[in-house]
Order: C-alpha cells, then structure tokens, then sequence
C-alpha cells in the first residue's frame, strides 16, 4: 500500500546553474516513475511557504518547489534579478540543468507573470500552466496600489502563514521593489496570445490582491483556459485552502494527460 503523502519526507535539491547554487524543495510522489509538477513561487516567497499544497499535490505527483534567486534558499546577485524576464530566464535554465522539460508548471501570484513569459518564450519547457492567483493580468497596478491591496489581505491568510511569510521577504530584501515596479513594463498582457499549452486558473472568493474579473479575461485571452474560483480562498491560495488548490490542479492535469481536457470560454 502506497503511504500517505505527508508521510513521505522532503528534501532540498541544490544545483549550481550560470555560476548561482539554485534550490527546490522536492516532495516524492507515490512511485519513483511518478511525473513531476514544478511550483514557481510569488513575489519574495519561498519555497517553505508552499509545503501544504505540495504535499497534497504530492499525492499524485512529484513535486519541485523552486526558489528563484535571491529568494528562499536559492542564491542571488545585488543587481539580478531585478525584472520579471530575467526570473523567467533563470527558471527555464534551471529546469533544462535538471532535465525538467515538458512538466506542468505552478506558477502564484507573480509566479503566475513568470510561468506565462516562459511559456511564451520557451515554449517547448512547459507542459501546462496552473495559474493560481496570478497578478500583473491584465492589470498592472503601481507599487503602492500594490501594497494597499497586500495589506488589505493580510488579515486574511493563516495566522501560521505570518512568520513563514517574515522570513521570506526578509530574505529577499529590496530586490522586491524593482520587480514590483517591473510588472508596469513588463505588459504580461500581449504574452498571453503566444500561449499555447492548456491553462488553469485559479483564484479564491477572498482574494483582495487581484480583481474576480481576472479569470474571465485571462480564459479570453489564452487560446486553450479553464477558471476556477475556490470559495474562501485568500490570495495565499495554496495556503489557506490546499486542498481545493490541489483538488483543482490535480484534475485539471488528469484531463491534459488523458487528452480530455476542454477550455472553457
């Protein structure tokens, strides 16, 4: 009988790519074959910060909790990365060094921004998208319209989210202010037609970060889309509700890989 997924430990990858020692958080999954899911975290969070949606993801999947540069465990440059490109850049070199091409990608909040410039770009890397509370689409609000709206959710997310959460962003420093500031030109927007895997997108009734109507204009504008909206989410989606997260991720990757999935316009 296969054991619980939470009975299964996790472990830290590290690996030295274009001269910077990355690291992910890898939760197995039920079987050594299983195939692997990749989360790409938000704006200064971490991969510690993901742990309760991984390891019900880990249920079905392997599951590769990325850090990106100067961020979480991963280790960074003063001055890189300070757009949302170059993040993209260094997740499509890492995922070629660990032989990760073809896999379902995660990608929260400016994670989201991140997963749909590689799929654009690179597009042979990823094999879907899960778009869970993605900012920057179609909107790009200022720095401080930004913040507002943070502050407004904070109250929002898991008490025990807090101190996980501390020491993320601290661990990011002022690297999060230019990257913030990028997304004004960054224009994710225009990327989106170039997408042609099937994407999920999910966001949760409580998320003050980002406006409902964000998933209807994302499914119009990715050519293959469904949207989701989980009752009580919070913009910590995969935090304050793992479990519909996981429920919606996982199925959602069973039709893709049965050849079943249909968008929803």
């Amino acid at each position: 009988m296969t054991r619980p997924a939470d009975a299964r430990p996790s472990f830290s990858h590290f690996r030295r790519v274009d001269g910077l020692i990355r690291h992910a958080r890898v939760y197995p999954g039920p079987t050594p074959s299983t195939r692997p899911i990749v989360i790409v975290p938000g704006l200064g969070c971490a991969s510690w910060m993901y742990r309760r949606l991984a390891r019900r993801l880990a249920a079905e999947r392997e599951v590769w909790v990325y850090d990106h540069p100067g961020m979480g465990l991963s280790q960074g440059r003063p001055c890189d990365p300070v757009r949302i490109e170059e993040l993209t850049d260094h997740l499509a070199a890492w995922m070629q060094a660990r032989g990760l091409v073809g896999v379902p990608l995660l990608g929260h909040s400016l994670g989201g921004e991140v997963v749909i410039d590689l799929a654009a770009r690179f597009p042979r890397l990823p094999g879907c998208l899960v778009l869970c509370s993605p900012t920057g689409i179609p909107e790009n609000p200022s720095v401080s319209a930004q913040l507002v709206r943070f502050l407004l959710n904070m109250p929002r997310e898991r008490l025990a989210l807090y101190p996980l959460a501390l020491v993320a962003y601290l661990r990011t420093g002022p690297r999060a202010y230019p990257l913030a500031q990028d997304q004004d030109r960054h224009q994710t927007g225009p990327l989106i037609s170039r997408v042609r895997c099937p994407a999920l997108v999910i966001d949760g009734s409580r998320d003050s970060v980002i406006r409902s109507w964000t998933l209807e204009v994302m499914c119009d504008l990715l050519p293959r889309a469904r949207a989701r909206t989980i009752e009580g989410g919070t913009h910590a989606l995969m935090d304050s509700r793992p479990d519909e997260a996981a429920g919606e991720t996982l199925a959602f990757l069973r039709d893709v890989d049965s050849g079943h999935f249909i968008g929803e316009k």
